[in-house]
């Protein structure tokens, strides 16, 4: 039986119920094609890059965009680990009118200010971090979050001062500060600028330090080049998510400058934490939890 034979049987022998499915089917100049209803949602199934199992989205949101099959975690975005960890209705956004602007006027294959422009309809944000104050089971933090879709996550001017913010504010309140980092490293549009951003964070967790007020650093994938080289391994705990890529510079730099072959996943969460890099690996689902312990442990005096 041909295919044209064959969708008359089944249009023939379906029950009257069914034929309007019919539609499932249509023409296509090269012959008889199977295509998705045009009113069916589309990407409602994304592919695991830990065990290649084909997942339900609305199912792996609700296990907050982790593979329930291998554990594998998802790239989440700012506002999502912001309502994880923050107590609903405590979150007090600051410093939200902060954006980049293109002091090089740096061109390459794109126009800096182009791809500024781009990540903020892409995002919906100003910049690469979110920021500000709230409650994490009962007890006050300051908190930032980079956002990996806005430029690779990379660190300029404004993340950098963003970053810096929270420490200051952290002070302010006498609170515990979090930073959750998820980066490409240095933004390199901006130059200089962009590298003053190490030292300026790093001096403001100085400060946090000689007030005694705990930050904890919360690696997620990636976090690399010069946040890792600044504020994300200057905590007072490294918390990395399973499996997050960290290390400064990529896999096939090193591999070229030292002439040597690398241990397999040596800038991987589990690696790093037998070589004492980071200090624990902490699911998604428990990350809160985790938290609270550990400012419990720091801070009775804090907030």
């Amino acid at each position: 039986m041909d295919a044209v034979s064959a969708l008359g049987y089944i249009a023939l022998t379906f029950p009257p119920g069914i034929k309007g499915n019919m539609e499932w089917f249509r023409k296509a100049k090269s012959g008889i094609g199977t295509f998705i209803k045009k009113d069916t949602p589309v990407d409602l199934w994304v592919k695991c890059d830990g065990c290649k199992e084909v997942l339900y989205r609305k199912e792996l949101a609700v296990n907050l965009n982790v593979c329930e099959h291998c554990g594998h975690h998802f790239r989440i975005h700012a506002p999502e680990y912001i309502k994880l960890l923050i107590d609903e209705g405590t979150f007090q956004a600051m410093d939200e009118k902060l954006h980049s602007t293109d002091p090089l006027k740096f061109s390459a294959k794109k126009k800096y200010k182009d791809s500024l422009t781009e990540a903020e309809k892409k995002t919906g944000m100003q910049s690469g971090v979110v920021s500000g104050t709230g409650e994490l089971d009962g007890r006050q933090v300051a908190i930032g979050v980079m956002d990996f879709r806005f430029v690779g996550g990379s660190m300029g001017s404004v993340e950098g001062e963003k970053i810096a913010r929270v420490f200051r504010k952290a002070r302010a309140l006498e609170c515990p500060a979090i930073v959750i980092a998820a980066s490409g490293g240095a933004r390199m549009q901006e130059g200089v600028l962009s590298l003053m951003q190490m030292a300026k964070t790093s001096a403001e967790i100085a400060l946090m330090n000689e007030a005694g007020l705990p930050y904890i650093s919360i690696l997620t994938n990636p976090t690399t080049g010069g946040v890792t080289a600044s504020f994300a391994m200057l905590g007072d705990v490294h918390i990395a998510e399973p499996g997050a890529l960290i290390g400064f510079a990529g896999e096939r730099v090193i591999r070229e400058t030292i002439r040597q072959n690398l241990p397999p996943g040596f800038q991987r969460a589990e690696f790093l934490l037998e070589k004492g890099f980071v200090d624990r690996i902490v699911p998604r689902k428990e990350l809160k939890k985790d938290i609270a312990q550990l400012l419990g442990h720091f801070c009775a005096h804090c907030g």
